[in-house]
């Protein structure tokens, strides 16, 4: 009899423990602070089943790459503020493009005005190509990059990003890739001006740099794009660059399909 009930408390245990192990992704992802058109965006997104599937935990120092309006960073700073350290590495402060100006103005904005949720946050800067530093080399146990490839591809920067992304990492530590996933044998023309990119190239860089893929998911999936729309990517919501035209099967389509990428740093 207590065998068994040694057995049901390791049990109560093990769940408790689990519970409390995913309320930092669940708390984070409720909060009231969150902006409510980001947090519709949840049902394309999976940003819970996503952070779960790149191993983040609330102790660990991890880097966003290009965190833009701020979508995912309103789930990452909260959740990593007491025990963690997070790095968004932003547009470069000196940037001469007029988008990545008022963007990272905007976001240093969010930053000061909300000091209960973002006061921890470690604001550094990422110029794919340059020698900006994310974070001190070897020190992030995960770097994380949502949609952002195809922005690297205009000026062939991509490669030289992953490995950017590589010495900021830890031996062990996890890259995070989503992004929108291009037909196989897609051009890299028409990856650059679509805005999707295939599976295949978005490991072939993560390779070059040294990683090793580690596990791929679907989780971001949608089999409802068809991947050649008129504007690219930014035909579908939320940018809808066609404006009311055929706005509604767009809508009925939803946010891109997309590619879910695991990375490891060899340890050795």
């Amino acid at each position: 009899m207590k065998f068994t009930h040694l057995l049901a408390s390791m049990a109560c245990a093990t769940v408790f423990a689990g519970a409390v192990q995913a309320a930092p992704h669940k708390e984070a992802i409720e909060g009231d602070h969150r902006t409510p058109a980001y947090a519709a965006r949840d049902q394309y997104r999976h940003p819970a089943e996503t952070l779960e599937f790149f191993q983040v935990k609330p102790d660990m120092t991890v880097v966003e790459i290009w965190p833009g309006g701020g979508w995912y960073s309103e789930i990452l700073a909260p959740m990593l503020k007491e025990n963690g350290t997070f790095y968004a590495a932003h547009f470069p402060a000196d940037t001469e493009v007029g988008y990545f100006k008022s963007s990272r103005k905007s976001f240093e904005k969010m930053l000061a005005e909300e000091q209960d949720v973002y006061g921890a946050v470690k604001l550094t800067e990422f110029a794919p190509g340059g020698d900006s530093e994310i974070a001190p080399a070897g020190v992030a146990d995960a770097v994380l990059t949502f949609r952002n490839v195809h922005n690297w591809m205009g000026g062939k920067n991509e490669q030289a990003a992953f490995k950017t992304f590589y010495k900021a990492l830890k031996p062990g530590g996890v890259l995070g890739v989503v992004e929108h996933r291009a037909k196989p044998g897609t051009s890299r023309a028409d990856m650059r001006n679509s805005g999707y990119v295939t599976q295949d190239y978005v490991i072939e860089l993560a390779k070059n740099a040294g990683f090793v893929l580690e596990e791929s998911s679907e989780v971001n999936a949608n089999p409802k794009d068809t991947a050649d729309h008129p504007k690219g990517v930014w035909t579908l919501p939320p940018s809808l660059r066609l404006g009311d035209e055929d706005k509604d099967k767009y809508l009925a389509i939803g946010e891109s399909d997309r590619m879910t990428l695991r990375f490891r740093k060899p340890k050795a």
